[in-house]
């Protein structure tokens, strides 16, 4: 009853409309203006690391205020990022939406309240057009056209909406699709250019060329003779072949009839720059550094927004002033190298990082306690020090040092 209300809820004042369309699935599996842009392989493969490294993203509720740094600290926020809706988990949201946004440049969620205000659901709203629309008042509203032709209208205030290239329009991002358009063309006229290839390259192995005019039926009689005589495998020719002055014969190569490669890696190469991506991030071959380099360039910036679009439509104004905020974090040293994975242990013993922590970075189960903070004594602060060497004595210098010497001595 709580979504069937929400989704059902109309706009009925007199709006001012700016509409938006988005990318939708229709047309015949190329990509044009309304074509499948998701069904083209290459697109797919470019989305697909993204979504799937915004899925991991880890949703946390974090409340720093005067009692001090607290993780998680209310139940119902913890299971609303772990669980949005009944139908999918945090991460499928987070996977969906991050493919919403590398289709669009734009991506939207529905935050669904209890009677109270406390966020209780949140659900994705895949939409073929959008429209922003202001009441009298000033306040805004998006209204959803869905393929099945229903319309949904929610105060912005409960949309979770992340956006690129942000430019001229003042509510949704700029889309991707005039940008790619003539490159999609390109590749699919390639594609089609290579079956066309084959397709002639397995067919047509010579071709006859005549130098007088012949009737029809005297060109396919000639041109059963030349097969029959040189290319049957029964031949006694010996795989040799002549041609007299009616026809010139020649081979058909089939690299004549492919394109260019080096002007179809260049075309792929301007697709991959469209996304952000390059053939080793696509592919799983990349090295630690190019990983870190392409979350800093894409991944970090989106995982930001996340965390600030949860945070200022969850919360209040008050709320937020007593430090509560949602976060989105990951652990890039899942793709470090074991060797970055091993120095890591240096952390542990100076407090840097939980035993637990590290154990997670090499893949491992926490264990009993290791949610505890350790830390070397020679590596300690400062007036902890002295503390320790007041307890073992020393009125000079000489004997401080001593003191210390014993200290270190026991690490």
């Amino acid at each position: 009853m709580r979504i069937k209300k929400f989704f059902g809820k109309l706009f009925n004042k007199s709006p001012t409309a700016t509409r938006f369309e988005l990318v939708t699935e229709r047309g015949n599996g190329f990509y044009s203006w309304n074509g499948q842009l998701y069904q083209s392989d290459i697109v797919r493969s470019c989305i697909r690391p993204m979504a799937t490294a915004i899925g991991k993203l880890v949703g946390q509720h974090i409340r720093n205020d005067a009692n001090g740094f607290k993780v998680n600290p209310d139940a119902y926020l913890r299971f609303l990022l772990e669980e949005p809706n009944p139908y999918m988990t945090g991460q499928m949201l987070q996977e969906k939406m991050a493919n919403q946004l590398a289709i669009n440049n734009n991506a939207f969620a529905l935050l669904v309240r209890d009677a109270t205000g406390y966020a209780v659901e949140i659900y994705p709203i895949p939409a073929v057009s959008v429209e922003a629309i202001y009441d009298s008042s000033a306040t805004l509203y998006l209204r959803f056209f869905t393929k099945n032709g229903k319309m949904f209208t929610y105060p912005y205030s409960d949309i979770i909406h992340i956006r690129r290239d942000f430019v001229d329009n003042d509510i949704f991002g700029e889309s991707i699709a005039p940008a790619l358009t003539s490159l999609m063309e390109i590749v699919t006229t390639t594609d089609q250019g290579i079956v066309k290839a084959v397709k002639n390259s397995g067919a047509i192995k010579w071709l006859l060329k005549f130098t007088s005019t012949l009737r029809p039926e005297d060109i396919k009689k000639a041109t059963k003779e030349f097969v029959d005589n040189y290319l049957s495998i029964n031949s006694d020719v010996g795989g040799a072949a002549a041609a007299d002055a009616k026809y010139d014969a020649k081979q058909v190569d089939p690299k004549d009839y492919v394109p260019n490669a080096s002007q179809m890696d260049k075309t792929l190469q301007r697709i991959y720059s469209l996304f952000g991506t390059n053939t080793d991030i696509i592919q799983s071959k990349f090295t630690e550094d190019q990983w870190n380099s392409y979350w800093e360039s894409v991944l970090e910036a989106i995982a930001t927004q996340l965390a600030n679009e949860y945070t200022r439509k969850i919360f209040s104004r008050r709320e937020r002033a007593f430090g509560n905020q949602i976060v989105f974090s990951a652990s890039n040293l899942q793709y470090a190298s074991m060797a970055t994975k091993l120095n890591l242990v240096q952390m542990v013993d100076r407090g840097a990082m939980s035993l637990n922590e590290w154990r997670a970075v090499m893949n491992l189960p926490p264990v009993p306690e290791g949610d505890t903070y350790v830390r070397r004594l020679d590596t300690a602060v400062v007036n902890q020090v002295k503390n320790l060497v007041a307890r073992l004595g020393g009125d000079n210098d000489k004997e401080i040092l001593i003191a210390v010497d014993k200290l270190l001595s026991t690490v």
